[in-house]
């Protein structure tokens, strides 16, 4: 199957989410639909929530009838959605090191706002800078194991370099850019990598320094994802060691969205931050 230039992950989603909001409109319960269909209650509660990998149109027209729905165009927008939702990202090349869904949500989203207190941010990663940071954190991988995960990175980046690349705003703790690294050369190549990125149109870098003293995010990292069509939620996720969390509700991206707004305050300007970045080397 042929890859989809759109994400699959985007279009499962906003699937989801319209089959919820007709199933609410007509006033039914997971429970009723699935008692009417014949179905499981897990099998609808997947497809809301866009866990099915590859939706079925024949199930998306029954769930239509069964919510009354009447309108033709609305009808055949969602099996389209159905259709879209079956092809192919270019990360299924990475299942074994892609597991969750954040990477298809990524690679359509119109902008990017995130907040590391530890590492670099992934997309503005080196690759001797990312291997380091893999080793480190997966201790059991083999060699092999690591060189597909730093390759997976690496092209992840590329939607920086696409026509049209999502605005990316990042705020990076000053501790994560004194963490030296066990090869030579590794730590100042990544701190140029910074410099030569934030001049472009659509990267924002900001260096939160440690004079700034306690601040708001000190909490731990997170990432804001905003989306070009309207009708998809923006997203902000939270990364630990063992799981991956989405919230969407809007008093937690009104949360989140204060709260990155804070951390942009306590930061250095981007001027500031570029002149940090080359005091800094100058220092090695």
């Amino acid at each position: 199957m042929p890859q989809s230039d759109h994400s699959p992950t985007i279009r499962l989603r906003r699937l989801g989410h319209e089959l919820r909001r007709l199933r609410e409109a007509a006033g039914m319960t997971i429970h009723e639909t699935a008692t009417q269909l014949e179905w499981s209650t897990a099998k609808i509660s997947r497809l809301e929530n866009g866990l099915t990998k590859r939706p079925d149109v024949h199930h998306v027209r029954a769930l239509c009838a069964t919510y009354s729905v009447q309108e033709g165009a609305l009808i055949d927008g969602l099996v389209s959605l159905a259709r879209e939702a079956r092809q192919r990202g270019w990360w299924t090349k990475y299942e074994d090191v892609f597991t969750g869904t954040y990477v298809g949500l990524e690679a359509e989203a119109s902008a990017i706002s995130t907040y590391e207190l530890g590492l670099i941010p992934g997309l503005l990663q080196t690759a001797d800078y990312a291997t380091e940071i893999i080793q480190a954190t997966a201790t059991r991988r083999q060699a092999h194991e690591i060189e597909r995960r730093v390759a997976a990175r690496m092209e992840r980046q590329k939607i920086l370099d696409r026509d049209d690349p999502p605005q990316l705003w990042a705020v990076i703790d000053e501790a994560a850019l004194l963490r030296q690294m066990k090869a030579p050369g590794v730590h100042e190549q990544q701190l140029r990598r910074l410099i030569d990125t934030s001049p472009t149109d659509h990267i924002k870098i900001q260096i939160l320094p440690l004079t700034a003293g306690p601040h708001a995010g000190m909490a731990g990292p997170f990432l804001i994802l905003d989306f070009p069509d309207v009708t998809d939620r923006s997203v902000v996720y939270l990364e630990t060691a063992t799981d991956s969390l989405y919230l969407e509700e809007t008093d937690q991206l009104a949360r989140y969205r204060l709260l990155f707004k804070h951390v942009c305050a306590s930061a250095l300007s981007v001027d500031a931050s570029i002149a940090y970045l080359s005091n800094l080397i100058d220092r090695l």
